[in-house]
């Protein structure tokens, strides 16, 4: 028997459906209308507010008669404030009273509920949204204890109240969907009880999703049709609420039931949704239905039919609002007197539109050439037309939104040889011309695009650095337009080109165009073009005159593109080369002998790097010209005014890029000597060796004692110093990155660069700087030893108060570490003025980062001429890789001493952290804090790197979870689930052999897992901690060590038990320990009749079948949830679930479980079993 059955068998009536309102009653709804009314009313003090607060908290706890309160609370007679308290009353009796409450009572609250929903709320325009959202918050609760076993005719109810009225009719969608969200998305409920009513919906979608369609037909109907009728317009907005409210809740279906409910009835939903786009009340709500439906995965086979979005009918529809968007657009032409308007909602609706055209697209390059046999549509072309409406309007977002699918198209095997395609790639290419202008930023009004950055960014760095992506985007989307029409591209880039090469120049904004061309060139040089033209455009920017270094960067990188034009013409060399060392050189002629503004050391950077990438990519071709170059080179060098330190060292490491070419490892030598003399003599000199020896006169020599003034003029006198310092180590760096031997062992041997072979048989290589390097390292490694001592007490003492923060981190990398964007910088601005302490922070920044550069690079370019240097372990920080036979004598004294120190440190760190309250944190600290971050995760990666044998298995495919558990009945547990099985590399079984090393690893590991760092705690648990500790697992541990290891994972399991990837990572890498070694260290079992709430007899039970060798062996899926059964009460929660009062909801007979059916195995068919053990197969 049902129990709402009996109630609705026949028509409602008044007295079933209320309570009698009794003196008590009465009086208690007085006080609380009190209560509530002290609550919110913000002049209420204090302390009063609590106290009503608290009054209203016991009344809902403890008063037996809640129901009846919450009723009159709820009549339509209070303020809403009145009746969302009582339907609060209402909603928490059904909470956590309903498994308790009498089965009539239960009856009268529904049949109340019902009524509210149908009479007991005002005139659906006039109505709160939250009585609204309470109301069917109530019941949903219900539905959620009682549907479908007790309440079959609820769907049957929901339908009938819809034609009470539109405020009804919006109830009923608010509850359809608060039902579908509680159920599928947020799965609130027990399992079963979801299980229950999730297939309860899917077996009753077909009725469903017609009534909700039907709801929505019959309101959009008569909206339109009472819209413009004069008197009628409250009408027409009571059934737009609810056609808007019946999209809201299609969106909450789309997204989980079956396609073929979407695309049923020749693509009607889909037809609706098109029509409504139109509709400016409704188009926001349709277009994200629109989009749910269209980003649906799932099989080919069953995407096929989101096709019908092609026809012509829906995708005019689509081109029409996207055409809005692009009117809009060209309406919107900036006036400074008419500044663009945006209105919000509008451009909602156009960015969900942008994304609507993106996932059709990502549909169509999905099924087009695939298995499902799906033609290129007839309308590509309309929908092409759609994007490009959003690639030129004025939102630079909108713009981008576009280019990620306009690269896909571009490179589809099938879509890029449709004649429409190439046709847009052109429109493309001359639409790109004017997106890779950087305009519309947020505090400008420059320009159409300005008010909508300031809808999407909060400040120009924000658009700063998107713009970089942005046309980082645009550039790849480029290479694909150039490759499918790669001549037609040339033709209008060159066209174009001509005029800018023509044009007077733009005063008020003097770069104007001339970023774009290059990109297009750029991009497009991987086609065979047309070489005489591409002649006449190079001679073309070769003669070439300007002074603005933005415009001569743009021609800079014109050449770079255009260089492969050169190896066919080699003539035009020597001017190439000619036009690159002029712009190393540029100089504006106001600048004078002060400092430089950024755009002149920019463009001088940017020919640096021209030379270098020619160096380096054409290398060959430019050999024969060596001379040349290198004349054009030490002219330069001789003149000390003409270039800064930075620029040497680029012209020497294009210098050595050029060498490798003489194949000749005795030529080589012999230049990179004479190229490198006058720094190493420096380098190596008494007087250097003597100041990188010495912290007191390293920090005299750089100047950092020294007591300096902004407002002077004098020079500095260090500053030279530092300069050569700098100079010395840039060199160095520069020659030791680029000096290479050839790659093909042929040419290595006859050339003398092989000494030999390794104990694996592979050659040995030695590299022409190997000699030079290693007469300069020894100061590098001395100064490595000086920069550290350099924050002793007794030298931090020698700072001047000038430069007390002269170790400090930069701004640039403050902002990095903690993920802020870079202050904006206007390449215009005035000369590049630092103070001095900006200058010293540059200075020990660069000089720290390139030391170790220079150590890791001669690692890799020296190999084991590197690994020979005499007392390398006492004198290096930190070796990452080196050959396998110094693993003894040179790495393991250098981890052990490592891992240690950073035993110490970091749990020192984390001590502060963990005990530090996130609310007080200012800037520092939050620096602090992400250094700290920063460093243990680049250590647990270093640790992974070179201890762990990353062979990780494949995860397999999803299974029925019936299936899985009878998979997994006989399987033992290895591991983590997608971790590393196997063994330690070479280096992790060289270091098992050190015990205080190994220690030390398991203990850093260990501790990890409860430093207040989920992203740590989880790799660590993951990929580390079961690795190390199975390795010494079967040895003579110390029960002491085994209870240490296993309560670690309890610790981080209650810090970070609310994160349920740490949790399933966490509670599995416990059972390992705990199954592994259970069954030699009792003090486990201590262990773990601590944890709270543990069911001891459960614990029992367990280790019975852990440790009886005859006991029944259950999988590994059982063995899990057992274990998680156990362990539960160490599982930590988030602050806002600690105090939450628990909801629970019975489950109800289950009305889809079909019993197995029984099978007589002995009178079934033959199983062929005879035939396996038969005579004929054995000889088989």
């Amino acid at each position: 028997m049902s129990l709402f059955r009996g109630t609705f068998g026949g028509p409602r009536t008044t007295t079933t459906n209320k309570y009698p309102y009794t003196t008590p009653v009465a009086s208690m709804c007085e006080q609380l209308v009190n209560a509530v009314n002290v609550m919110m009313d913000p002049g209420t003090n204090q302390t009063y507010r609590l106290e009503a607060m608290k009054f209203c908290e016991e009344f809902k706890e403890s008063c037996s008669f809640c129901v009846p309160c919450g009723l009159q609370l709820a009549e339509k007679t209070h303020t809403s404030v009145v009746r969302h308290f009582g339907l609060q009353i209402l909603e928490h009796v059904i909470k956590f009273r309903w498994n308790d409450m009498p089965q009539p009572e239960k009856v009268q609250l529904k049949n109340c509920a019902i009524q509210l929903l149908s009479s007991g709320t005002l005139p659906i325009l006039e109505e709160e949204s939250h009585i609204k959202d309470a109301l069917s918050r109530i019941t949903v609760e219900m539905i959620k204890r009682e549907w479908p076993q007790q309440w079959p005719d609820m769907l049957k109810e929901m339908e009938a109240l819809t034609s009470l009225g539109e405020c009804p009719s919006e109830l009923v969608m608010l509850i359809l969907l608060r039902l579908a969200e509680d159920v599928v998305t947020f799965q609130t409920l027990p399992t079963q009880r979801r299980r229950d009513i999730q297939q309860t919906l899917t077996l009753n979608m077909d009725s469903i999703f017609s009534f909700i369609l039907a709801i929505l037909q019959i309101n959009v109907d008569d909206y339109r049709k009472l819209k413009n009728i004069p008197g009628q317009e409250l009408q027409a907005k009571a059934h737009c609420r609810v056609a808007m409210t019946t999209l809201n809740t299609l969106a909450g279906y789309i997204d989980w039931i079956a396609l073929p409910h979407i695309t049923n009835d020749s693509g009607r939903l889909l037809e609706m949704l098109c029509l409504l786009l139109s509709e400016a009340e409704l188009q926001l709500e349709a277009v994200e239905c629109l989009l749910i439906a269209i980003s649906r995965k799932g099989k080919l086979e069953e995407r096929k039919p989101l096709m019908l979005l092609f026809d012509a009918v829906a995708i005019n529809y689509i081109l029409s609002a996207a055409q809005s968007a692009d009117g809009a657009s060209k309406a919107n032409q900036y006036s400074p007197t008419q500044p663009v308007v945006v209105v919000e909602r509008h451009y909602v609706f156009l960015k969900r539109l942008c994304q609507v055209l993106c996932a059709l697209g990502s549909q169509v390059t999905s099924l087009v050439g695939s298995d499902a046999n799906v033609e290129a549509p007839a309308n590509l072309n309309t929908y092409m037309m759609a994007m490009l409406s959003f690639t030129t309007h004025p939102s630079q977002f909108l713009k981008s939104s576009t280019q990620i699918m306009w690269g896909t198209l571009f490179r589809h095997e099938i879509l890029s040889k449709v004649p429409a395609v190439k046709e847009m790639a052109l429109k493309y290419l001359k639409v790109t011309k004017t997106n890779m202008v950087k305009t519309g930023y947020p505090s400008r009004n420059d320009s159409p695009s300005c008010e909508y950055s300031r809808v999407d960014f909060d400040s120009d760095e924000e658009f700063s650095s998107f713009f970089s992506l942005f046309r980082g985007q645009q550039g790849e989307v480029v290479r694909g337009a150039c490759r499918l029409v790669p001549e037609e591209a040339f033709a209008y880039a060159a066209e174009f080109l001509r005029y800018q090469l023509s044009a007077p120049i733009d005063t008020g904004n003097p770069s104007g165009m001339w970023p774009c061309g290059p990109t297009t060139f750029r991009h497009m040089m991987r086609e065979r073009l047309p070489i005489d033209q591409g002649v006449q455009l190079l001679q073309a920017v070769l003669s070439y005159e300007t002074k603005d270094p933005l415009i001569l960067s743009c021609v800079l990188t014109n050449i770079s593109a255009f260089f492969p034009f050169v190896t066919h013409r080699p003539e035009f060399l020597p001017q190439v080369l000619a036009k690159v060392f002029a712009a190393i050189v540029f100089d504006l002629p106001q600048e004078g002998k002060g400092p430089r503004t950024r755009a002149v050391r920019n463009v001088r950077r940017h020919a640096c790097s021209s030379i270098i990438k020619m160096c380096r990519d054409y290398s060959p071709f430019i050999l024969p010209c060596f001379d040349l170059l290198y004349d054009n080179i030490k002219k330069l060098f001789a003149d000390e005014a003409q270039l800064m330190q930075m620029e040497k060292c680029a012209l020497m490491e294009a210098l050595a890029l050029i060498v490798n070419q003489f194949k000749d490892y005795a030529r080589q030598k012999v230049f990179l000597e004479e190229l490198l003399a006058p720094v190493v003599a420096r380098w190596t000199s008494d007087q250097i060796t003597s100041v990188l020896s010495d912290p007191a006169l390293f920090i005299s020599y750089v100047g950092v004692d020294q007591v300096v003034s902004e407002q002077t003029k004098d020079p500095d006198p260090c500053g030279n110093n530092r300069v050569e310092l700098s100079h010395c180590l840039n060199a160095i760096l520069a020659v030791v990155k680029r000096s290479r031997w050839p790659s093909d062992l042929a040419e290595a041997t006859a050339g003398g660069f092989v000494v030999g072979s390794n104990a694996a048989g592979a050659p040995m290589f030695r590299n022409p700087c190997s000699g030079l390097v290693l007469s300069m390292l020894p100061n590098v490694l001395t100064l490595i030893r000086t920069h550290n001592a350099l924050f002793t007490p007794e030298n931090m003492a020698r700072l001047s108060p000038s430069y007390a923060k002269a170790y400090d981190l930069i701004d640039m990398e403050k902002y990095c570490v903690l993920g802020l964007p870079h202050p904006l910088i206007d390449v215009y601005d005035t000369p590049v003025y630092k103070s001095h302490l900006e200058r010293m922070q540059g200075f020990f920044c660069m000089l720290y980062d390139n030391c170790y550069h220079a150590l890791g690079i001669a690692g890799h370019a020296l190999q084991q001429d590197f690994c020979t240097i005499e007392g390398l372990a006492e004198k290096l920080p930190l070796v990452l890789a080196c050959p396998q036979e110094y693993y003894d004598s040179l790495l393991c004294p250098l981890v052990g001493p490592l891992i240690a120190y950073m035993l110490q440190r970091l749990s020192n760190k984390w001590q502060i952290i963990n005990q530090r309250s996130s609310a007080n944190q200012v800037t520092q600290e939050m620096l602090e804090d992400q250094l700290v971050r920063s460093l243990t995760k680049e250590l647990f990666e270093f640790i992974t790197l070179s201890f762990i044998l990353r062979r990780v298995q494949e995860p397999a495919g999803p299974k029925d979870e019936g299936e899985e558990e009878e998979m997994m009945m006989d399987q033992p547990t290895t591991g983590v689930a997608g971790q590393p099985v196997d063994d330690l590399t070479d280096l992790g079984k060289c270091v098992l052999k050190h015990e205080d090393i190994y220690v030390n690893l398991l203990t850093i590991s260990f501790m990890a897992l409860s430093w207040k760092d989920a992203t740590i705690c989880h790799r660590t648990a993951n990929l580390i901690c079961w690795n190390l500790l199975r390795q010494v697992s079967g040895g003579n541990l110390l029960p002491e060590a085994v209870s240490w290891f296993f309560t670690s994972v309890l610790r981080g399991l209650q810090l970070h038990g609310q994160h349920e990837v740490c949790s399933a990572t966490l509670t599995v890498l416990a059972m390992l320990i705990y199954e592994n070694l259970r069954p030699r260290y009792a003090e486990l079992r201590a262990v773990m009749n601590q944890v709270p709430d543990i069911n001891l007899e459960a614990l029992e039970q367990y280790d019975h079948r852990l440790l009886d060798p005859k006991a029944q062996k259950f999988g590994d899926k059982k063995r899990k949830d057992q274990f998680r059964k156990l362990i539960a009460g160490t599982v930590g929660k988030a602050l806002g679930q600690q105090f939450k009062k628990e909801v629970h909801i019975r489950n109800l007979p289950s009305v889809f479980k079909s019993p197995k059916p029984e099978k007589d195995i002995l009178n079934t068919e033959a199983l062929g079993l005879e035939d396996l053990f038969s005579p004929q197969r054995a000889n088989m």
